[in-house]
């Protein structure tokens, strides 16, 4: 498989696509405007203590408040890319304490964020600070050490482990998926450029003068080559000069090896058109996804959860209906993890495939399904197949999914994603006309706008909605056809 990393930087925006064998599976948008806040540090003072949920406000300088939950202030060991072991976890898994036990109304925190503000709410942040290098996560105040779950091999989670514990720092170290391999010159560049930063971080909170920022996370391009550059990435592809300069002082001294496959892009034609990433991050903001088989994949998001629905559409199959069922449920499967990567869906996500009665078929499916999301770098939980054939899975969410970064509600049909038909607007429109029936003399006409196609629908397939207004009031009904109105939308014209 072909792994690349293209950078598209211009002035108001970064964006950058991950590709698969020329597929996008990841996109992430930075606007200069709306930089994401996950990752800053900042100095924060708690303003009010919520003991009835657990939870604390903390002032942190922006127009909202920060949420700080009570699991989230109380000091744990936490693995960037994926769920720690159990033996990893310090003290064990003893009684939570109280929020209003940890903190006190106008105490001043030294705070992360940890989600960006989502639906009207603040950002999540989080006592326990976490600052990404390139191979390790280091946790200031911590003392345990441990390794990402997603390196399952022993012989080098034990070879991992025992560079970490010769590690010094006054704090705990997590190795990245990143580091498999590294050799011990890779862990202690991040150890001593984490913990400087760390003593910076502690001198400007002595401080005081709280809300105020201490830390503030790296620019996209810079995280990119930081978070996603790995030993398995084909290329780098940068079309600012600039910005590639910056992103090669930076690989020069954290990863050295990977300086001879970044590489400027130039050209006309821009590099998401070039690669074709603009018509995939298109796709991915519709609800319909096509198989190449012909079936279809239908992608909802509610503000309760993100419901996924497998359809076998224009697939029929060669032969029994289980098998073509099977056989959709399969090719489904590799393009739902993709979509889910590519939109960022996180949340409570249910998976609707097609009822599958052969118990090896579901699971089949269902170990497929499970193998696909393990190349999430997102926290996943899944569970086991239901009877009806549901997946259910909770995907870690930080940032505003791509619907909710480049769209917004239509102001039309109030987010329900569907409008008035144009029969329901002619009649609408007809109980309209009959209040102003009394303001009009025999013989007048009442005059109103509407759209192309529901003049089209009045005069070629409904032609008597208005025809009774001569008959009973002596009324003339007159439309003009009007493309600007919205489609549930008319305009009725006074005298």
């Amino acid at each position: 498989m072909r792994r690349e990393i293209l950078v598209n930087a211009t002035p108001p925006e970064t964006r950058v696509a991950v590709t698969e064998d020329g597929r996008a599976v990841e996109v992430f948008h930075e606007r200069r405007r709306h930089r994401s806040l996950v990752g800053n540090v900042y100095l924060g003072r708690v303003h009010r203590v919520l003991p009835g949920i657990q939870a604390a406000f903390v002032s942190i300088g922006l127009d909202r408040d920060a949420f700080l939950y009570v699991e989230d202030a109380v000091a744990r060991l936490d693995d960037f890319d994926g769920e720690p072991e159990k033996d990893d976890l310090p003290g064990g898994r003893g009684e939570r304490p109280r929020i209003d036990e940890l903190v006190k109304e106008g105490q001043e925190l030294v705070v992360q964020v940890t989600k960006d503000p989502l639906s009207g709410k603040g950002p999540r942040v989080t006592t326990n600070l976490s600052l990404p290098g390139r191979t390790v996560v280091y946790l200031p105040g911590m003392h345990d050490n441990a390794v990402s779950r997603r390196i399952v091999e022993d012989e080098e989670r034990t070879r991992l482990r025992r560079i970490l514990d010769g590690l010094s720092g006054g704090g705990g170290f997590i190795a990245r998926t990143a580091s498999r391999g590294c050799g011990p010159e890779d862990f202690e560049a991040d150890r001593r450029y984490l913990t400087e930063l760390a003593d910076r971080i502690q001198k400007r909170a002595e401080q005081g003068g709280a809300p105020v920022l201490l830390h503030r996370e790296l620019d996209l391009a810079t995280r990119a080559a930081r978070d996603l550059a790995s030993p398995d990435t084909d290329a780098i592809r940068v079309d600012d000069e600039a910005t590639r300069a910056r992103l090669a002082e930076f690989l020069n001294v954290v990863a050295p090896s990977l300086l001879p496959r970044l590489a400027l892009e130039t050209g006309l034609e821009p590099l998401f058109s070039r690669f074709h990433i603009e018509e995939q991050i298109a796709e991915a903001l519709g609800s319909h996804v096509p198989l190449a088989s012909g079936g279809t994949v239908v992608i909802h998001q509610t503000e309760a959860l993100v419901a996924i629905d497998v359809n076998t559409g224009k697939f029929l199959g060669k032969d029994e209906l289980e098998e073509t069922v099977y056989a959709t449920n399969l090719e489904a499967i590799g393009e739902i993890a993709r979509q889910i990567r590519l939109r960022d869906l996180g949340g409570l996500l249910v998976v609707d495939f097609i009822d599958m009665i052969e118990p090896d078929h579901r699971r089949e499916v269902f170990e497929r399904f499970q193998a696909e999301l393990a190349k999430d770098r997102a926290r996943t939980r899944v569970l086991q197949i239901s009877d009806f054939g549901l997946i259910e899975i909770t995907r870690q969410r930080s940032r505003g999914n791509l619907e909710r970064i480049l769209t917004h509600m239509c102001p039309e049909c109030a987010g329900t994603g569907r409008v008035k038909t144009d029969l329901t607007v002619a009649l609408d429109l007809r109980r309209e006309l009959e209040k102003l029936v009394p303001l009009y003399g025999s013989g007048e006409a009442i005059r109103a706008r509407v759209r192309p196609s529901v003049l089209r629908l009045v005069e070629e397939e409904e032609p008597g909605i208005y025809a009774d207004f001569a008959d009973r009031f002596g009324i003339r009904i007159e439309l003009i056809a009007d493309g600007d109105l919205p489609p549930s939308g008319f305009e009725i014209l006074r005298q």
